[in-house]
């Protein structure tokens, strides 16, 4: 399987922000944005890293520059979580979330279906 991310450069994303305040109404939505991604990560065995975009300007930088202008927001910068598979942006949560409701999250993250890899041999 492929990884969410790569200590090097990102295989796949899972962005996480460490908010300056603690218990805002947008820090609890990110993190429970994030858990939800995580746990569908984790449940279907595939490999990831989160990485903290607080944590490094450049990864910061690198997963700005690599959201196509067409996603990015009107203001503001793109919250996280992002993900991406190698640098292919994949989308934000709402597009993982709407992949998730009509089976279509394998085909989002850019992997084969679970299904289908069990049928191979």
């Amino acid at each position: 399987m492929t990884q969410y991310f790569q200590d090097d450069w990102m295989n796949q994303c899972l962005e996480s922000l460490h908010p300056k305040r603690s218990g805002s109404r947008r820090e609890d939505l990110i993190k429970k944005k994030q858990q939800d991604v995580v746990r569908f990560l984790e449940a279907n065995k595939i490999e990831f890293e989160e990485v903290d975009i607080t944590m490094s300007e450049e990864q910061r930088q690198w997963m700005y520059k690599n959201i196509p202008p067409e996603k990015k927001p009107a203001q503001g910068n793109p919250l996280p979580p992002q993900i991406f598979n190698d640098d292919q942006y994949c989308g934000d949560y709402d597009s993982f979330f709407e992949s998730k409701e009509s089976n279509t999250v394998f085909s989002f993250l850019g992997l084969k279906s679970q299904l289908a890899s069990k049928a191979e041999p």
